[in-house]
C-alpha cells in the first residue's frame, strides 16, 4: 500500500473510531492545534458544513458556553444543544440575516468555509466557482464576524488563489497557508488561516510594497 493510501485509510479509520462524520474533521483539528482559531465559548459559523465533521469538532471545542451554526445546501443529520444547522445557499441574499438571527444578533468569533462546487471535471471552471464561493464568505464576514475574530478557508490552488489571499491580507492582521496532513497529497486544496479580523477590506502597505517589488523585478 502506498504511503498516501495508508494515510487516507488512517484518517478514515480514526474518523469512524472517534465518531466523526468525515475525515475532514482532522483538518480543522490540526489547524486549531497550530493556530487556536476556535476556543471554548466561541460562536462559530461553518459554511459548507455537510456532512458535519467540522461541526462536531467545533461543538466539542466551544462547549456549553459556545454555539455553532452550520450552513449547507445539503441536509445535515446532526443535532446538539450548542449547534444548529441551516439548509441554505451561500448566495441567498437572506443568508447573512438568517445566521445573525440564529446568533441572537451577536457577531461570530469564527467563520469557517469548506465550500466546494459540484465538480464538473473542467478544472478552470471548478477553480473559478470555488474561489467565488470563498469570496462570498469573506463578504458575509463583513457583517457576521466580530473585530478580532478568526477564519479558516478552503481554497482550490490555482490562478486566482492569490486573489483570495490578498483579500484575506486586507481583512486580517495575520494570514497563514497550510495543507493539513489529512488532505490528499494529490489534491489541489489548500487552507488559509486568518487571525484577528480587521473588518472591511483595507489595503495594507505591505501588500503595496510586495506588488511594487514584483512589478519592477527583472
Amino acid at each position: 500500500m502506498k504511503l498516501q493510501e495508508a494515510r487516507r485509510d488512517l484518517y478514515r479509520r480514526l474518523a469512524k473510531e472517534e465518531g466523526f462524520k468525515s475525515r475532514a474533521a482532522y483538518k480543522l483539528i490540526e489547524a486549531n492545534e497550530r493556530y487556536r482559531i476556535i476556543s471554548r465559548g466561541s460562536r462559530v459559523v461553518d459554511f459548507g458544513a455537510a456532512p458535519g465533521g467540522w461541526l462536531q469538532v467545533c461543538s466539542r471545542i466551544v462547549g456549553d458556553s459556545g454555539f455553532v451554526v452550520g450552513v449547507d445546501l445539503r441536509e445535515i443529520s446532526l443535532k446538539g444543544k450548542n449547534l444548529k444547522t441551516l439548509r441554505l445557499d451561500v448566495y441567498d441574499e437572506s443568508v447573512g440575516g438568517i445566521v445573525s438571527k440564529v446568533l441572537g444578533g451577536r457577531t461570530a468569533d469564527v467563520i469557517l468555509s469548506d465550500l466546494s462546487p459540484s465538480i464538473s471535471g473542467i478544472w478552470e471552471l471548478d477553480h473559478f466557482k470555488q474561489v467565488e464561493m470563498t469570496q462570498r464568505v469573506l463578504s458575509l464576514g463583513e457583517t457576521l464576524l466580530k473585530k478580532g475574530g478568526n477564519g479558516f478557508f478552503k481554497i482550490f490552488e490555482g490562478e486566482r488563489s492569490g486573489e483570495v489571499k490578498r483579500g484575506l491580507i486586507g481583512r486580517f492582521e495575520e494570514v497563514r497557508t497550510m495543507k493539513p496532513r489529512a488532505s490528499r497529497r494529490e489534491s489541489s486544496e489548500l487552507y488559509y488561516v486568518g487571525l484577528a479580523w480587521r473588518g472591511a477590506f483595507s489595503r495594507p502597505a505591505s501588500l503595496d510594497t510586495a506588488e511594487t517589488a514584483s512589478a519592477t523585478a527583472p
